[in-house]
């Protein structure tokens, strides 16, 4: 990533442009039209700023150590982080991929916790652990307690307690078509996809 010496400047701007940015946008671009074939809605690629946000971090280091990119999808309901999104990251130590929804306006997370606690809830389970049978983790739960008015031994209790619901997978940094390889992770990834897609 560039660094800045005492000007400001990046000194490695131009590899950063050349090398990062310019090819996360031509993979954003045509995973994104993958991804309106898919899930039949509108999609938004965006790539993330290499800036950290310094202001209110001990640590000022200026740029990110990772790259990592989105694809909001204008489906369900929900608006900018309350949609659901796929996401792709190259990090220090692994490569992902994953989806879900970061977050939950008040309508979108009544709308979620009644899905939930409908037979569709089941659905979700289903999809829940055959993803994880092939890798897929998930964010842990938001709550400690399964939240009112639903009782506490409800069968889809663990899933209540969520505010939030992400999903990732690690990518094999071996892999010689990168753009395939998120086609077919984000394709197993579906059925969790269009379960949060529904919420209305």
């Amino acid at each position: 990533m560039p660094t800045t010496p005492a000007n400001g400047s990046w000194t490695n701007k131009d590899r950063y442009d050349s090398e990062l940015k310019a090819p996360a946008l031509a993979l954003l671009d045509v995973v994104a039209a993958d991804l309106e074939r898919m899930t039949g809605h509108r999609v938004s690629p965006k790539l993330f700023r290499p800036q950290r946000d310094i202001r209110f971090s001990k640590d000022k280091t200026p740029y990110k150590t990772h790259l990592h990119m989105l694809w909001d999808i204008d489906g369900g309901s929900g608006s900018g982080l309350d949609r659901s999104a796929f996401y792709f990251g190259i990090e220090l130590d692994r490569i992902v991929l994953g989806g879900g929804c970061m977050g939950m306006d008040k309508a979108k997370l009544a709308a979620f916790r009644k899905r939930v606690a409908s037979p569709k809830g089941k659905d979700l389970m289903r999809a829940m652990a055959a993803a994880s049978t092939e890798g897929t983790r998930f964010s842990d739960p938001d709550l400690k307690r399964v939240p009112a008015p639903f009782p506490t031994d409800h069968p889809q209790g663990e899933l209540l307690k969520h505010k939030t619901l992400t999903f990732w997978r690690e990518v094999d940094a071996d892999t010689t078509d990168l753009h395939k390889t998120l086609q077919g992770g984000f394709a197993k990834l579906m059925p969790l996809q269009e379960w949060l897609l529904a919420l209305r």
